[in-house]
């Protein structure tokens, strides 16, 4: 249906026009694809009004690498999110009906760099906090950064950690977010009881989520990782221990016996199982701390903390030009509409989130001792745990990256690593657009993006990067979390490069050792082209 003649004279406000043309599509050039299937839709929007807003659709239209497709696919944002993102971008108006809703916008509008909108969702996660909600909108936070907003979960964790154990979304948390839990010194819990039954709830519900026993266990502590070593088991009653922990599948007879020794003596000749914590102190009760108007006007601030101005430091800036990631894939939990924050086993199969958590908290514990960086030589330099895959250049050319520059390459490896990020050349020369321009010593600011995804083209992890850097040199890029990925699959690494320049790439060799694990590259279905030569190092550790 067509709109009436004059239909402008009844609007009287810009944002009232904008929501018409966005309601019936009239005078639309461009159309989007969004979603995964089943449940993708074709929504459709005009260029200018998009490229007014965001610098990415304008990178994205009108840049020196526009976008061809037609429609466009954006399979990382559920079509909710994106609606809601358009209504923004066309009428100033925000619906934030969910926590999920308000979840999936805001990734929305860091992927698409819309400062305000990030404040606003934010602003609403805070104020949607509840026991219910708090690990899931920690998790949040630190997936994307939101310092303040994890401070605030933490808070509410901590000072009403009975009503946050007891709720059954506590059974869907991360690993990591359960050993967080548990390392706190302040809990508002009568016992450590409460963590042991909680963890046992928790390993079943992992097991069964990874199709695992979860009365065997051998399974239970394959997903527990070492959390069961956080929890004071000293601070407990013989009685208590006896009839309650001791029974779990999750200890062994040998582990059940040193720990009633020692806690019916201080003096036994029986050590503590190897890592279980000796601590005798019990937690302290915390005070309760309310939300006062100060602490809602922090949440002002989070978008600048964390990036979301686009103008942060290194490994925060918010600019891409396309990225192909997947908000819904990030981590093996069940999807928003299921009311959970994480995307169900069932979007994960085959890609490296299948593999226990347990191994990502080791790595975790692991990088925060390594330092910032090695020299690189003849194809692999180990650095304490660290490894670099040095890929050779079999003939160079450069390539000048007029707006937006992305590159990927797919690999896979012949045994089990965690890759924890790349390394990629900077420019060559000064950002004269001068081909021939001798090239000028000195340094220049750099603005990329960087993600590893997997077979399917979901995202597992990725960072932003910003900062200065010397020319004609190698920066090294840290993902914002390590990832483990399994040997002989296809996983594929990519770079979206936003700074004007002259950069050094060429065909790179194809198949590569270092220590002992063997790369190769340009596998898969997909040919990677000359491009791929910006990728010249994947840093990993095993």
């Amino acid at each position: 249906m067509g709109s009436p003649c004059d239909w402008q004279v009844t609007k009287q406000k810009v944002a009232q026009r904008g929501k018409h043309i966005l309601e019936t599509g009239q005078w639309s050039d461009c159309k989007f694809i969004v979603g995964q299937e089943p449940h993708q839709q074709i929504l459709e929007g005009h260029k200018l009004f998009l490229a007014m807003s965001s610098p990415v659709f304008e990178a994205m239209f009108f840049g020196g690498m526009a976008e061809k497709n037609d429609p466009i696919p954006i399979r990382d944002v559920q079509p909710e999110a994106f609606k809601a993102l358009l209504e923004y971008i066309y009428t100033d108006n925000i619906d934030l009906g969910s926590f999920e809703l308000a979840c999936e916008l805001c990734y929305c509008a860091k992927k698409y760099m819309l400062p305000f909108l990030v404040e606003e969702c934010t602003k609403f996660l805070w104020s949607d906090l509840s026991p219910k909600k708090a690990c899931r909108a920690y998790e949040f936070a630190k997936l994307f950064e939101e310092p303040v907003l994890m401070e605030k979960c933490l808070q509410i964790i901590c000072t009403k950690t009975n009503s946050v154990l007891s709720k059954p979304s506590f059974e869907e948390i991360e690993v990591g977010t359960l050993v967080t839990v548990f390392e706190q010194e302040e809990l508002e819990i009568n016992s450590e009881i409460e963590l042991f039954s909680a963890a046992e709830r928790w390993a079943k519900a992992e097991c069964s989520r990874k199709g695992l026993d979860a009365e065997d266990s051998k399974s239970l502590r394959s997903v527990i990782g070492n959390a069961l070593t956080k929890i004071r088991f000293l601070t407990l009653t013989p009685q208590e221990f006896a009839e309650g922990p001791a029974r779990s599948s999750l200890l062994n007879q040998d582990e059940a016996f040193a720990i009633l020794m020692n806690i019916s003596s201080s003096e036994s000749r029986w050590p503590m199982p190897e890592g279980f914590s000796s601590n005798n102190q019990s937690r302290v009760k915390p005070l309760k701390q309310h939300p006062t108007m100060g602490d809602l006007s922090t949440i002002g601030v989070i978008a600048s903390t964390s990036g979301a101005s686009g103008t942060s430091s290194s490994n925060n800036m918010l600019s891409e030009g396309q990225a192909p990631t997947s908000l819904s894939k990030l981590n093996s939990r069940s999807s928003f509409q299921d009311n959970s924050w994480y995307a169900g086993p069932q979007n994960v199969a085959g890609s490296s989130m299948s593999l226990s958590n347990s191994s990502l908290n080791v790595v975790n514990n692991t990088l925060n001792m390594m330092g910032s960086g090695a020299a690189v030589e003849g194809g692999g330099v180990r650095e304490g745990l660290k490894y670099y895959c040095l890929r050779s250049i079999v003939q160079q050319t450069d390539c000048l990256n007029t707006s937006v520059l992305d590159c990927s390459v797919a690999f896979n490896v012949d045994r089990n690593i965690c890759v924890i990020g790349v390394q990629v050349p900077t420019q060559v020369q000064s950002q004269s657009l001068d081909r021939f321009a001798p090239m000028v010593p000195g340094s220049y600011t750099e603005l990329l993006y960087a993600h590893l995804l997997d077979s399917d083209g979901s995202r597992l992890t990725y960072t932003h990067f910003t900062s200065r850097v010397n020319l004609g040199s190698l920066v090294e890029i840290t993902f914002n979390r390590p990832v483990y990925i399994q040997r002989n699959k296809v996983y594929r690494v990519g770079v979206v490069f936003n700074k004007v320049g002259w950069y050094p790439m060429g065909a790179c060799t194809q198949r590569m050792a270092c220590d002992s694990v063997f790369f190769s590259f340009g596998v898969g279905n997909s040919a990677d082209s000359v491009r791929d030569g910006l990728i010249r190092s994947i840093i990993f550790t095993y």
